[in-house]
């Protein structure tokens, strides 16, 4: 058996380092989107970031710890938590600023929703491993999608359409690296197609207007006051909410891409973005703080962000590839796409090429749940990185 104080000579500081740095800029980006705010809510938002980025932080060496077969031992307590926690927001939920019920207030509030996504890796990652051997049956993989999709579908209904579209996204990850047939996947494909009208049913309206803004950009109000007058203008406020109103229903897209626009090759300088220090960008510290980091910091700074993300990325991927057993290059792969998908998700919508869902930038973006999740994932990657080299001494 391996000796505990070896462990941690494989502790991967590349990937701790550069999360750090992330969480760094993030605080940085969200201290330029805030100053000089009136709201109290947006003046706590820094140094509420800066603290559970330090509480992030030890998290990670907790978590690392922790030896992450124990945690797939304990994957049945784990899913049925998940499964409780989700109940209690539906009973007890408090509704955030977006409209959603997805918080619980415990002194402060936290959304489960980004907890349960990370510790679902855990309990599917088992459940695939068990099943490692089976993945060429079709009722293996219906199983391992049923799931998932039980509290997929309890935080779809919170309404969060964001996080449920990364849980499914985090399944197929997971599913393919256990082996999912291309046969079974096209079935689950035209399944899902088929079921797409069910889905749009059950969205809020706000949503829905989300993806037609997308599709359909339109005529813009500002240059058809009659669109204003007969009520077709969906302006998606400072909240989320979509609400009639009398300007650009692209309003928040547009002015994104402004900001990015204006950005140029070296950008306008830490906190002297005109949007954003105007205030003409909206939802600047969360939903579209990479449109920040592009107009202060330029073509520069945004993309090296995402160099910054896709070496976060690439050691998760490393740890997969390096892991013991099935079990923690799931976990690995889990982890990776889920930061891959909110960050293509997160960017695209700041570029206009993919709907805005609310899904934040991980470790960038503004939100303790979200920063706290994302740290786990780290302290998870790191568990299994460091015990990669168990086989050597059993």
């Amino acid at each position: 058996m391996q000796a505990k104080g070896t462990i941690w000579r494989d502790f991967d500081f590349v990937l701790l380092g550069t999360t750090i740095l992330l969480v760094i800029i993030g605080i940085l980006m969200i201290r330029s989107a805030t100053m000089d705010a009136i709201d109290t809510e947006l003046i706590r938002r820094v140094p509420l970031q800066i603290r559970y980025g330090i509480i992030g932080v030890g998290v990670v060496f907790a978590v690392a710890a922790l030896d992450y077969r124990l945690l797939g031992s304990l994957h049945g307590f784990i899913y049925g938590f998940v499964l409780f926690i989700l109940g209690l927001v539906a009973v007890l939920g408090v509704v955030g600023q977006a409209g959603a019920q997805s918080w619980l207030n415990v002194g402060l509030q936290v959304q489960p929703a980004e907890l349960g996504k990370m510790l679902l890796v855990i309990t599917l990652a088992q459940h695939l491993a068990d099943r490692y051997l089976e993945m060429n049956r079709l009722r293996t993989v219906i199983v391992s999608l049923f799931h998932i999709a039980v509290p997929t579908v309890m935080v779809f209904l919170q309404p969060d359409l964001g996080t449920a579209t990364v849980m499914i996204f985090v399944w197929f990850v997971m599913a393919w690296a256990a082996g999912l047939r291309l046969r079974h996947l096209a079935l689950l494909v035209l399944i899902g197609l088929a079921m797409l009208p069910v889905l749009w049913v059950n969205m809020e309206e706000y949503q829905r207007q989300r993806i037609i803004t997308f599709i359909d950009t339109g005529e813009s109000c500002a240059d058809n006051p009659e669109l204003v007058r007969s009520g077709e203008c969906v302006f998606v406020d400072e909240d989320g909410n979509g609400i009639p109103d009398n300007k650009d229903r692209r309003y928040n897209i547009d002015q994104a891409l402004i900001s990015i626009g204006s950005g140029g090759f070296l950008g306008k300088g830490y906190a002297n973005g005109s949007q954003t220090q105007g205030r003409f960008l909206r939802v600047r510290h969360t939903d579209f703080i990479f449109s920040v980091i592009a107009e202060e910091m330029g073509f520069v700074g945004a993309t090296s962000v995402i160099i910054l993300m896709g070496i976060v990325i690439w050691r998760c991927l490393v740890g997969a590839a390096r892991a013991a057993d099935p079990l923690g290059s799931l976990i690995c792969y889990g982890v990776a796409g889920m930061i891959f998908f909110q960050t293509v998700v997160s960017i695209g919508m700041n570029l206009s090429i993919l709907p805005v869902t609310g899904l934040t930038l991980p470790f960038v973006s503004s939100g303790g749940s979200s920063l706290l999740t994302m740290l786990i994932g780290v302290g998870l990657v790191e568990s299994v990185v460091m015990r990669r080299r168990m086989r050597e001494f059993i």
